[in-house]
């Protein structure tokens, strides 16, 4: 391969390839939600959330930043991997030990025993997680996204296959169990058969320093996110209950899948390859609002159709006892699309070797929640918990912007105009489907309708905006399906 003659269409071919993973993956999700929510009650939606809070608590508080670190690094980073696996699995051991004598206190906190020994079982993944080879990262570092296509698919089939029949059989919080488990251990062999680095245990104090000094940040980062992006379930389950965080759980897994699946693709992508453009500003900003576009290009339609469908799928695909989440799942929805344009700014920071700048505003994010969660959700319930963390993102991604447009000189402008477009387009489709909703009864074949009528218009609109305005978005999807065919 060329390296410097190609970086921008291997970014663009590994954006793809990443986008048809995550996109396999939510639609097998998708698939799974639509089964298990008809098969199991939301307390079982709930009692596994509870045991999934208790172990990515833990995963947190410890985390390392290493990988990032790696990513991030320009020089060959060969000697340290064995160091990192080797503290990966120290890791995974320990955090296994202190999840399993933990879980009777946790459950006794959200006052649900039988959650005891769920956390115990599924705490065996921290293992499993630990022991997984740690020449996969060279995926993301390398942009060889193909590989990791098939690395994360295989255990992802396992899970859908595993976590779907044990639905059928056991009718309980146990086919999440076997699933998580059964993805788990899939993916740790699929990691030293996908990938031939084979690690050996070493521990070099001197290296874990080195990677220490930048991942400190991304520890630090990574506590906030989590208390920003878990404490609301903590509150809620803690506050209303089980039953009522599996409602929370299941309006904001729905409402954000698309979008975070999106932030997903960006975070994979765009950081390694903004990583090797950090010392060329012209090519970061231009890769940078490209980015943008593509990612307000897709996420402003996913969010509108979320919106305006979420009363009509809860009822037809879900069932009429998940109605009582609708608003929540409506205002996530707006809250996972501001995410996503946020998100499309952060790995700039990281990039640049600046991730202090993503940790102050995760810190500005995260006391604007606290200030707003507890009168609201106490008034208004899972609503008034959305309606906190909808206003604690929107406040922290217009610092995320803003920083970012000083680091790369980019034009008010321009970007201004990159958001402008998606959101008069979506505004428009929304008020035509509006009209039409009001003058039939949705069914399953009316909502398949006018859900291609949504995306039939909003592509249609984005011709005539490329064809007038000089939208750009014809040839930034060509060039993307031209690069992936290359692949």
């Amino acid at each position: 391969m060329k390296p410097e003659t190609s970086l921008s269409q291997r970014v663009t071919r590994g954006g793809m390839w990443v986008f048809v993973l995550r996109g396999v993956e939510k639609v097998l999700g998708l698939v799974r939600l639509v089964i298990l929510a008809r098969l199991l009650a939301p307390s079982d939606f709930g009692l596994f959330g509870i045991a999934l809070l208790a172990m990515s608590t833990l995963e947190t508080f410890s985390q390392t930043g290493f990988q990032t670190a790696l990513i991030q690094r320009k020089e060959d980073i060969t000697h340290y991997l064995d160091t990192a696996w080797t503290v990966s699995i120290i890791r995974g051991v320990i955090l296994f030990i202190i999840i399993f004598l933990s879980a009777p206190h946790v459950s006794l906190f959200f006052n649900t025993p039988e959650a005891s020994i769920i956390i115990q079982i599924i705490g065996i993944s921290l293992i499993l997680g630990g022991f997984s080879n740690i020449g996969t990262l060279y995926f993301q570092k390398e942009l060889e996204f193909n590989k990791q296509f098939v690395y994360r698919l295989t255990s992802s089939l396992v899970e859908f296959i595993t976590v779907v029949s044990a639905a059928l059989i056991f009718k309980n919080v146990w086919a999440f169990v076997f699933g998580m488990l059964a993805g788990s251990l899939t993916g740790l062999i699929a990691s030293y058969v996908i990938h031939p680095y084979r690690p050996h245990f070493r521990l070099d104090l001197g290296k874990i320093r080195e990677l220490f000094v930048f991942g400190r940040w991304v520890f630090w980062s990574t506590i906030l996110i989590f208390l920003i992006t878990q404490g609301d379930d903590v509150f809620v389950g803690k506050v209303l209950g089980a039953t009522m965080l599996g409602f929370y759980q299941m309006a904001y897994r729905i409402s954000n899948m698309p979008t975070t699946e999106i932030t997903q693709v960006i975070s994979q992508v765009t950081f390694p390859a903004y990583s090797k453009m950090q010392d060329d500003l012209p090519r970061l900003r231009e890769a940078y609002l490209r980015v943008l576009q593509l990612t307000a290009f897709l996420s402003f339609p996913i969010a509108g159709f979320i919106f305006i469908f979420a009363s009509d799928f809860t009822r037809i695909f879900l069932g009429d006892k998940w109605m009582l989440m609708v608003s929540a799942m409506q205002l996530l929805a707006c809250a996972g699309l501001v995410r996503s344009i946020a998100a499309s700014s952060g790995f700039i920071f990281y990039a640049v070797g600046k991730p202090k700048i993503d940790t102050t505003m995760q810190i500005i994010r995260f006391f604007v929640l606290i200030a707003l969660i507890y009168p609201l959700t106490m008034k208004l319930e899972i609503l008034g918990t959305s309606i906190a963390v909808f206003v604690s993102i929107f406040v922290s991604c217009i610092g995320f912007i803003i920083m970012t447009i000083r680091i790369t000189k980019c034009s008010t402008k321009k970007f201004s105009q990159i958001l402008i477009f998606p959101f008069i387009n979506v505004a428009v489709v929304l008020v035509l489907v509006s009209i039409f909703k009001i003058s039939i009864k949705t069914g399953i074949w009316e909502f398949i309708a006018l859900a291609c009528l949504c995306f039939l218009s909003y592509f249609i609109i984005t011709y005539l905006l490329d064809k007038f305005f000089n939208y750009g978005m014809q040839s930034l999807i060509k060039e993307s399906v031209q690069s992936f065919r290359t692949s």
